[in-house]
């Protein structure tokens, strides 16, 4: 996860009805994610071919109240996978801006740490994230900066009538690698637009490695 700060105007246009902004200290971040899906099944069922498979996306944080409990929740700018079937699903249930291009990974244990790197091609040009680090994961701490970026539990997706769908994301709290470097190399002005992409030419202002674990999904609703 490469975080970056960016001003709320940035972000305003994209917030699904029903929601708000979200921050942690007065700041808001956008963050690149790279990650893999393992194991996966749709409504119970493994499909042949697209049962692991890579994903990177850009998301901000939103946040809606609901009977009196705040949901923290992520809201994807885009999202990257390899097969054009997983796309097509998470267009369709969900509304969410998925595009299939061609991936790859590196994620390996190295001398005391771990590296991770996700890369992707469009009109032939590859772009890549990537991450190392040293030592063991720890805990998320509360009320940390990681905390705020890897517990949004909630999904938001705009629909094309101006609507909303929310959906539920069930994990436990990761545990976290801290950076010794990363970065992000590439050219997304076609995949984000000229202001996201220039903010992703900025050096983040954090990155971390979680460990991951099983994900449960659940089915979206209209809000």
């Amino acid at each position: 996860m490469l975080n970056y700060e960016v001003s709320p105007g940035l972000l305003e246009p994209f917030v699904p009805r029903g929601t708000k902004l979200d921050h942690w200290e007065s700041h808001y971040y956008v963050s690149l994610v790279g990650f893999q899906f393992l194991k996966t099944r749709v409504f119970g069922l493994a499909l042949p071919g697209h049962v692991n498979f890579d994903e990177v996306n850009l998301r901000f944080y939103v946040r809606r109240e609901a009977g009196g409990e705040l949901r923290r929740g992520v809201v994807f700018i885009r999202e990257i996978v390899p097969r054009r079937a997983i796309a097509f699903v998470a267009r369709t249930f969900y509304n969410e801006n998925y595009l299939a291009l061609p991936m790859d990974h590196d994620v390996r244990a190295s001398s005391g740490g771990v590296k991770a790197a996700y890369r992707w091609c469009l009109d032939g040009e590859w772009s890549r994230i990537h991450f190392d680090s040293q030592g063991l994961p720890e805990p998320l701490r509360d009320g940390s900066q990681e905390q705020f970026i890897a517990e949004h539990y909630w999904g938001y997706a705009a629909q094309p009538d101006g609507g909303c769908v929310e959906y539920e994301v069930k994990h436990p709290s990761w545990r976290v690698w801290q950076a010794e470097s990363t970065g992000f190399e590439g050219d997304v002005e076609k995949l984000y637009g000229p202001e996201f992409a220039a903010v992703l030419r900025e050096k983040p202002v954090s990155a971390f490695l979680a460990e991951g674990s099983q994900v449960e999904v659940m089915r979206g609703r209209r809000i």
